[in-house]
């Protein structure tokens, strides 16, 4: 066996390159992933917000009133989609994949509007013992995917179907 001082640099060579690729692809896998990753994070946080924002919007309003009311309603679902209080034809969504149909919005007077709540959830809660009762209402996306870029070596498939996303505040009038 011959001593590594003796090995020549000649029979060295490429072997650097051989060793990026091999991990070129690991590394391509891990920063495409992180970058997905990074997206499914900020869409999800933004339409959080946006749910929020809406909520806010609607607890504000008295579903008693239905004139003023049912404009709240359309500009509440504005809100959670594109942001602003008006929607129109050609604007984008704060999330792409995210349209009006997403947008349910319950409270006492359309609680048959979100699946698996009744009346008794939204009207009247009691908020503990000798605290009186509240009305409550409920801003929820649901059936939005987010769609991935389709970015190589992450092994994505084309979309990812979320859980329900929604906003629960007390009702003030």
């Amino acid at each position: 066996m011959r001593p590594l001082s003796s090995i020549r640099p000649s029979s060295q060579r490429g072997v650097a390159s051989v060793e990026f690729a091999l991990l070129l692809v690991p590394l391509l896998m891990i920063a495409f992933g992180a970058l997905e990753y990074g997206r499914l994070l900020y869409h999800y946080d933004t339409v959080v917000k946006s749910v929020r924002s809406a909520a806010r919007l609607i607890a504000q309003k008295n579903p008693d009133d239905q004139s003023s009311y049912l404009s709240a309603l359309s500009e509440a679902r504005c809100l959670a989609v594109y942001g602003v209080l008006q929607c129109s034809q050609n604007q984008e969504p704060l999330v792409p994949g995210l349209t009006l149909s997403h947008v349910r919005i319950c409270d006492r007077s359309s609680v048959a509007e979100c699946e698996g709540l009744s009346l008794n959830d939204v009207k009247d809660v009691t908020t503990g013992s000798d605290t009186g009762t509240l009305n409550l209402v409920m801003v929820r996306i649901s059936g939005f995917e987010f769609s991935f870029l389709g970015l190589p070596f992450t092994g994505a498939g084309s979309s990812l179907a979320l859980q329900p996303i929604q906003s629960v505040m007390r009702q003030g009038l």
